[in-house]
């Protein structure tokens, strides 16, 4: 029971960590132009770690997309192949998305690297740099690994992973039944 709690908490860490950044950063920007509506007062970080915070929500979105097999992708040419051509073309994309993560995380490492050689802070928190730019390798890593799930869920587990953006027309009217009936 609680291995299986654990394993559902990380499979949905992304999530949990996206709704936790979209929070912050939607109240610190609430408390904001409320201080400056109502008190005339200004919070002089409040922009710039809302900022940080929703840089962070898109990558570890990204991230959680990943996870979701929700990431945008041109499709409509693979189905003119037979399912065993769909399935390569998918892999080999895949492979291809997974060497770019690899050098976006190289090469994102590779900057860290020199903001910690040579230091740049943010102007209102004086933070360094270095540690607002984690999110690049830690995001392109999270992906990779999410990529690489999927695809062990689709073509070697074959479990079926639902596309999130199609519509059960009659899931649609089953909720629609039930909402005008309360």
């Amino acid at each position: 029971m609680f291995a299986k709690r654990l394993f559902k908490l990380l499979d949905n860490i992304e999530s949990y960590i996206c709704q936790i950044l979209l929070s912050f950063f939607v109240v610190i920007l609430f408390l904001q132009i409320a201080l400056r509506v109502c008190f005339n007062y200004v919070i002089p970080w409040s922009e710039e770690i809302s900022r940080f915070a929703f840089v962070w929500f898109v990558f570890f979105g990204a991230a959680y997309a990943a996870r979701l097999a929700a990431h945008n992708r041109v499709m409509i040419q693979f189905k003119l192949f037979p399912k065993v051509v769909q399935d390569i073309a998918m892999i080999v994309t895949d492979l291809i998305w997974i060497g770019f993560n690899l050098v976006m995380i190289q090469k994102s490492i590779e900057v860290i690297r020199d903001l910690t050689e040579f230091p740049f802070h943010s102007p209102a928190l004086e933070w360094s740099m270095a540690y607002v730019y984690w999110i690049f390798p830690i995001s392109f890593a999270l992906m990779t690994i999410r990529i690489i799930q999927v695809d062990i869920m689709k073509y070697i587990l074959k479990i079926e992973i639902k596309d999130v953006d199609s519509v059960d027309l009659e899931e649609t009217q089953k909720m629609l039944s039930e909402a005008e009936k309360s």
